[in-house]
């Protein structure tokens, strides 16, 4: 086996956080991962990990080595790939992850143009609400509304995501009017439970200032369209993005209120692990996404 073949395989190791999951990725057996890597840290001299039955870390030589080889095969990549493809020229397949109400209002179609325009780029697509783990899952690129938390992945912004709090007409009249936050307090709400805290809706004020209110939803659920249908039967005020509500307000279902409020200040990003390489295609995506 080469010397690049021992660092794919190192590197492809401490990615997958298994020898089995490694093993599937490159197509080898269980037991060529566990003879090539004794046979790297033998030839290196030094322990590259630390393994137990059930965990797997890296020594401070190990990660030392899998900084220096994680950016020899990203430029191992880039320079194959500027030799073999042209400067227009995309092939290969793309694997997104994205909001399920997202994904089919907004990217999808995004994204069907974008191979339209590169017919050798194939995108497999996963939507959803649940908040997948980009690297353990195995996603290429994955576009997540909130707040970037784990310094393991890079995010670039796409775009603000507008929220807007919303009830029914009838609603209005039975518990409004709302001219403050404050006038939520005592009504009906709904929560989107994949927020940590679905009770608290953070606000800027038309003057500028920032603040909170704290509710008590009565009514959960992990996708908009659910609480968008309850609230079209009068049943609570929500407060979510605006791409999920278009066609209820344009049909008059539903109503905005405390329009002078701005909600939430979440935004769009297209997220990936820092430590794999993303592709040409993959960057080239999130560029025409933006």
């Amino acid at each position: 086996m080469s010397e690049l073949d021992e660092v794919r395989v190192f590197v492809t190791l401490v990615e997958c956080h298994s020898a089995s999951k490694a093993a599937e990725r490159l197509g080898v057996a269980n037991s060529a991962i566990s003879r090539r890597m004794k046979a790297l840290e033998e030839r290196l001299g030094v322990q590259l990990l630390q393994r137990t039955t059930r965990t797997m870390h890296l020594t401070d030589d190990g990660q030392l080595y899998y900084d220096r080889c994680r950016k020899l095969l990203d430029d191992w990549n880039d320079a194959e790939q500027e030799v073999m493809q042209s400067a227009t020229l995309l092939s290969g397949n793309i694997t997104v992850s994205m909001p399920l109400s997202l994904g089919i209002s907004q990217l999808s179609p995004i994204i069907a143009d974008f191979m339209s325009e590169h017919p050798g780029v194939t995108v497999n697509f996963d939507l959803s609400d649940r908040r997948v783990d980009v690297i353990e899952d195995g996603f290429d690129l994955v576009f997540r509304i909130g707040h970037l938390e784990d310094s393991t992945l890079i995010a670039r912004k796409v775009t603000r995501v507008r929220h807007m709090v919303y009830c029914s007409p009838d609603f209005v009249e039975k518990y409004g009017p709302f001219n403050t936050p404050d006038d939520l307090h005592g009504v009906p709400v709904f929560g989107y439970s994949n927020l940590r805290y679905p009770g608290r809706w953070p606000y800027t004020s038309p003057d500028g200032k920032t603040g909170e209110i704290r509710l008590s939803p009565g009514t959960l659920s992990n996708n908009g369209e659910a609480l968008i249908a309850a609230a079209e039967r009068g049943l609570g005020a929500g407060c979510q993005p605006t791409f999920t509500l278009q066609e209820a307000f344009s049909s008059g279902r539903l109503i905005p209120v405390l329009t002078d409020y701005k909600w939430f200040g979440m935004n769009l990003y297209a997220v990936y692990p820092r430590a794999r390489h993303l592709s040409r295609r993959g960057r080239a995506l999130i560029d025409y996404v933006i």
